[in-house]
């Protein structure tokens, strides 16, 4: 990540969201048709450039829509705003969005409301956790250069054409860029983000089936249909209110008590049993999530040439059999490369490129660890949040496994945090003594978004600090690949260098699993493992 969110902003934010839920209210009839599923305050302001988490990522998903959409079912990106995106040589790109588009407020959606929105996102001084999406775009280095000194406003690749209509001139080929745009990152923006720019974090306004009621941070953030919303994916039900849980058993025991309708983060402890407790209200199914263990390699005690080995001894030391067998009753399954099974072979995902790295062997974990100068300081801290999840379980569950395969008691050693938000900021603020755990949802169905926001050299989502030149120059080619298979090919040769290095462990793929009351009906998860709410009806409703 390149920066964090403004303080001073997430605080003002804050404050008028609790005095904006204190007029959302609505009586028991306002709230028959409405769906009640758990969730987790997002870690900053529900600005699409500033979101790259799940919890902020669903709200996202609802309130806005962008040129694309990756559909509910394949993940298959599709036109939404875009009427066209045209191209000739995959780096100049003309865009004309449909006609008919409003936002919430009434607002039109015009040409501008993306160029205004991507301009914004990119400039180093606006602190946008996302900016990095907008790097191909001309002009980048000039919005956000490493100095954090701007020498530009504007990209000077994007320019309008009319109302309707825009350009974008990228810095090199990039075949697979529209496919990039149904990412929130993308999405458009009213003038009303820029006139109020802290009224509208209070209650964001997008233009998606979903608008904003109130928010009141801790406690639940009330969703309602948009009346004169124009797509074809309108609202089902007569609105969603996400309920703030901070540990997903709770969400899990009122669900089965009749008071959530929604739960898409079914604690570890009841997979094996949520197809009975539930009476077959429950799914479970693949999704573009991979789980690993990132070491933060800017602490040199990580990042040393005796450190590679030390890390992929303890990659060597986790059993990732027994733990996804017993621990998720096989919801999991053991990671054998950086990405995930739903892309498919041609989409880029290829099981073993991990090679022996991945292979637990408790002999060849102590000979690389002892190989390696031992572990640093002589015992490490996995970090993680334990408010969603099942995360501490798992931790507790790989450090016994570290332990026992390197014979060494307390050789590993869990270090709790108590809320998502505060993990995230000891993660993006570098303060992580050792390896840490990092879930990465895919953001849009490319073998590029698994590797590049991760690993390449001061990417969005590399907190670990790792940078290779050789990666690097891999994905770039890739990049600029026109021959799909020919992209694929070279992201996997990055991939294999991640093998050598290192610098996060594959741990397992995870399925995405829900459950539901019998007060509902329609639930399913996308792709991305978030529930399809739109889809979502109250048995009953009129």
């Amino acid at each position: 990540m390149s920066a964090t969110a403004r303080a001073g902003r997430a605080a003002t934010a804050a404050a008028l969201a609790v005095a904006a839920a204190a007029c959302g209210g609505g009586s028991a009839a306002d709230t028959e048709g409405v769906v009640r599923a758990s969730w987790g305050d997002p870690q900053n302001p529900l600005e699409p450039a500033n979101t790259n988490e799940v919890q902020g990522g669903k709200v996202l998903d609802m309130i806005f829509r962008g040129l694309k959409r990756y559909d509910p079912v394949t993940g298959r990106a599709e036109n939404m705003l875009a009427e066209s995106i045209e191209t000739e040589d995959s780096q100049t790109f003309t865009v004309r969005i449909k006609d008919g588009w409003t936002f919430s407020n009434g607002e039109e959606v015009t040409a501008d409301s993306f160029l205004d929105a991507w301009n914004y996102g990119a400039l180093v001084d606006n602190k946008q956790v996302n900016s990095y999406f907008f790097q191909y775009v001309e002009g980048y280095e000039q919005v956000h250069p490493e100095s954090g000194r701007p020498r530009a406003k504007k990209l000077s690749g994007l320019t309008r054409i009319d109302g309707r209509t825009f350009r974008v001139r990228l810095s090199q080929k990039f075949s697979g860029w529209p496919d990039t745009l149904g990412y929130p990152a993308f999405a458009p923006l009213p003038r009303a983000f820029f006139d109020d720019h802290d009224a509208w974090l209070a209650r964001p306004v997008g233009n998606g089936p979903y608008r904003v009621e109130s928010y009141e941070r801790g406690s639940v953030m009330r969703l309602r249909p948009d009346p004169d919303y124009p797509g074809d994916d309108r609202a089902a039900n007569d609105g969603v209110d996400l309920r703030v849980y901070t540990d997903n058993t709770s969400a899990y025991t009122d669900l089965q008590a009749g008071n959530l309708d929604v739960v898409d983060d079914v604690p570890a402890s009841r997979l094996r049993n949520a197809e009975s407790d539930l009476a077959g209200r429950y799914v479970d199914q693949p999704a573009g999530i991979i789980q690993t263990l990132v070491f933060p390699l800017y602490r040199e005690e990580w990042n040393t040439e005796g450190a590679e080995k030390v890390r992929r001894g303890i990659s060597r030391a986790v059993d990732r059999e027994t733990i996804t067998r017993q621990i998720f009753a096989g919801t999991r399954v053991p990671a054998t490369d950086w990405t995930s099974p739903v892309l498919g072979r041609d989409g880029g995902h290829r099981p073993g490129l991990c090679g022996d790295a991945c292979d637990y062997d408790p002999a060849a974990a102590r000979k690389l660890v002892a190989a390696g100068g031992g572990i640093p300081g002589g015992r490490m801290t996995i970090t993680t949040n334990t408010d969603t999840g099942s995360h501490r379980q798992w931790v507790d569950a790989v450090c016994h496994s570290i332990n026992k395969a390197l014979k060494k008691e307390n050789a590993c050693v869990t270090a709790p945090v108590g809320t998502f938000g505060d993990f995230r900021s000891r993660v993006v603020g570098n303060r992580m003594p050792g390896p840490f755990r990092a879930g990465w949802q895919m953001d849009y169905p490319l073998v590029q978004n698994f590797l590049q926001p991760l690993y390449y050299t001061g990417a969005s989502s590399n907190n670990g600090g790792y940078s290779s030149r050789r990666f690097d120059t891999l994905v770039d080619r890739a990049n600029a690949e026109t021959d799909p298979a020919a992209a694929v090919g070279l992201f996997q040769e990055a991939e294999r260098i991640l093998a050598e290095d290192m610098p996060a462990v594959p741990l397992w793929y995870q399925n995405g699993s829900a459950g539901w009351s019998e007060r509902v009906s329609g639930v399913r998860l996308n792709p991305f493992s978030v529930p399809v709410f739109e889809q979502i009806t109250v048995n009953g409703q009129s």
